[in-house]
């Protein structure tokens, strides 16, 4: 069995849509599963494995994996797995468990974004109508609550950060990716995402709030 495990998927989502009995079908390991919120308060954490066919097969070699099994011609790939507690509106500002959530997903090096598509579970996992509730704006407001959250970690040091960057000439690219560091942005994140959305990044101090959540949108899907 492989001692380390190379990635981390979370598993997120609104309270109520199956994130911890996906988990626990992914994993195996038993998990308090129950129809109503925020039946998870602690994360879970497992490891799961994606099964893919073995090379030796092809190379016709044998086969003594390092960092993963062999089984009957199949690799079976570790990925770590963590069941996040659901994310409520306002989790950015501390909303629920947001608070506990947000510090949970900066960890993961991607996410799994379980969607009730039903749409019978409100935005804060309350049974309704099925079909009451669209799947599509659930997507969506996780996507807003993450960028929020970006954004109230630049805006907290921004007016000093965009002050430094245009009257003592610092790479304004570095400072953000100072401040974002524990986000596991970098310096080619920042790049990339001030270029796609259009800024100067030799005026930032004429950067609007508007401007600053379309750089935050860009960040979240360029890292």
């Amino acid at each position: 069995m492989p001692k380390s495990y190379s990635r981390l998927l979370g598993i997120v989502g609104k309270p109520n849509t199956g994130k911890s009995t996906f988990f626990s079908s992914a994993t195996l390991a038993p998990v308090d599963i129950a129809n109503y919120p925020f039946t998870t308060i602690k994360s879970n954490h497992g490891i799961g494995y994606v099964r893919t066919p073995c090379v030796h097969t092809a190379f016709k070699v044998i086969d003594n994996p390092r960092n993963s099994l062999c089984i009957n011609n199949s690799r079976l790939i570790p990925v770590s797995l963590i069941d996040i507690a659901g994310i409520v509106p306002g989790a950015w500002e501390g909303k629920g468990l947001g608070n506990k959530f947000l510090d949970e997903i900066r960890r993961a090096d991607a996410l799994i974004n379980v969607v009730d598509l039903s749409g019978c579970t409100d935005s804060e996992g309350h049974l309704c109508a099925p079909g009451e509730n669209d799947p599509i704006e659930d997507i969506k407001f996780l996507e807003k609550e993450i960028n929020l959250w970006i954004l109230s970690i630049i805006k907290k040091d921004w007016h000093k950060i965009s002050r430094i960057s245009e009257v003592e000439s610092k790479d304004l690219y570095d400072l953000l990716a100072d401040r974002l560091s524990g986000l596991a942005i970098s310096r080619n994140h920042v790049i990339n995402a001030i270029s796609s959305s259009g800024l100067n990044p030799k005026k930032s101090t004429k950067w609007t709030d508007d401007n600053l959540l379309t750089l935050v949108d860009s960040l979240r899907r360029l890292s």
